[in-house]
């Protein structure tokens, strides 16, 4: 794990996927200048930046993470739609069935 944000890692990874950090500020809607702090260690990546530049990097949260420094917050696993689909109709089930006892008065 980095202690600090691994520019000369991220510059690599830019260079691969023929990017630049001009991308990197579209893609996370910052300024140039706030990602120039980011590469210098003067800014925090958020959680939803982790995941942007494991998107554009083609790389795992952990390791975009790992290569922004020890403090830098990995985002959790979001439920997918289907997920969220099938437990919303799980609950729609249940508040079905409990209004039926309630109507049958059990």
């Amino acid at each position: 794990m980095a202690l600090f944000f691994d520019a000369a890692w991220f510059d690599a990874q830019l260079a691969a996927a023929h990017l630049t950090r001009s991308d990197v500020a579209r893609a996370l809607g910052l300024s140039e200048s706030e990602i120039a702090e980011m590469w210098k260690d003067q800014r925090e990546l958020s959680a939803r930046d982790v995941s942007t530049l494991a998107a554009l990097l083609a790389a795992t949260p952990q390791e975009i993470a790992s290569r922004a420094g020890i403090s830098t917050p990995v985002p959790r696993n979001q439920p997918s739609l289907t997920d969220l689909s099938a437990r919303l109709e799980r609950v729609e089930a249940e508040l079905a069935a409990l209004k039926a006892r309630v109507e049958r008065g059990t």
